[in-house]
């Protein structure tokens, strides 16, 4: 049996030569399916989607980011989510949930990957759940943004029948569909051994609409996203994310992300020995230039001084003494 393998090490980018900060964006995988009939075979209902698509990309890494949750099952290749909390081994037979956020998918270009994928809203996760006659109560605030799913022989058959779908002339009547995402939906639902994403359903349940700033701006302010971004995340208006994150956070949410940005790619230079380059992307940078010109805005010094120098403690004290003083 193949196993699901989470390390909590973050991935060592700058150790890859096919990484080039320089040359990447962060897209939406929602909607590059949906924009690409012709790459994806698609089966839609409602508002959520399911592909199953095969995908030789031209790159080794690939930056997305998704407003919906997704429900993965691994058919044949591998790929690694990297995300800041940890990263996610997926090989043939793994079944994840990944929350909607942002990650970084590390391919293996030298194999095939082939997977299902299912979209699945909030809305749609909690009208499925309040129809269960047993209802669901835990709490706790403990999910990964990647949550394994228990390969039981019911998950894998689930998916298994799923494929001739794709492949028939005659696509499925979009009723037939609907009761497929409900059945797959109470099937994870339905196996006490899914805790860690039972306990997520139950922060649905207990308020789908009020998403929490905290957990979306902490799980993604490394990536490059927009604020628009932020705010679909947060299933909020753009007005309405900018009014209750200053409300939450006491600053506008640029200047907290420049801030934390700025903090996290300093700890990069100064703990992980990561190049400037690979700090300012790995801290959400548009690009190195811009980050050096801000770093030393708001430490006093270029970043490239803190590589040349060999006491790097000594630099953070005092750069982060000059910040505070500022």
């Amino acid at each position: 049996m193949v196993s699901f393998f989470q390390s909590k090490t973050p991935v060592d980018f700058s150790i890859n030569s096919n990484f080039n900060p320089s040359t990447r964006h962060v897209y939406n995988i929602h909607t590059r399916i949906t924009t690409n009939l012709d790459k994806f075979r698609q089966l839609n209902c409602r508002d959520s989607l399911m592909a199953i698509f095969t995908c030789p990309l031209e790159n080794k890494f690939a930056d997305l980011w998704s407003h919906q949750n997704y429900l993965v099952y691994v058919i044949e290749g591998r790929k690694i989510w990297h995300t800041a909390q940890g990263s996610y081994d997926l090989r043939p037979g793994n079944c994840v949930f990944v929350r909607k956020g942002a990650c970084i998918v590390e391919q293996f270009l030298d194999t095939q990957f082939c997977l299902i994928i299912f979209f699945l809203p909030d809305d749609f996760i909690c009208e499925v759940l309040k129809s269960r006659q047993t209802p669901i109560s835990l709490s706790g605030d403990k999910y990964d943004p990647v949550i394994p799913i228990d390969k039981t022989d019911a998950i894998q058959t689930f998916f298994q029948s799923m494929v001739p779908h794709f492949d028939a002339d005659n696509r499925p009547d979009p009723s037939l569909l609907e009761l497929k995402f409900k059945e797959l939906i109470l099937t994870v639902a339905g196996n006490p051994n899914n805790k860690e994403l039972l306990t997520y359903f139950s922060s649905l349940l207990q308020g789908p609409q009020n998403v929490s700033l905290q957990r979306i701006m902490e799980d993604n302010f490394c990536y490059n996203l927009k604020l628009e971004e932020f705010a679909r995340l947060s299933a909020r208006s753009l007005s309405a994310f900018k009014r209750d994150f200053t409300k939450q956070f006491n600053q506008s949410p640029g200047q907290w992300l420049l801030e934390k940005r700025l903090d996290h790619a300093l700890h990069l230079l100064s703990n992980m020995n990561r190049s400037v380059a690979d700090a300012a992307f790995e801290s959400g940078f548009e690009s190195p230039s811009h980050f050096s010109r801000v770093f030393r805005q708001r430490f006093g010094a270029p970043p490239t001084s803190l590589k040349q120098q060999g006491a790097c403690t000594d630099y953070s004290h005092a750069t982060l003494q000059h910040a505070q003083a500022n």
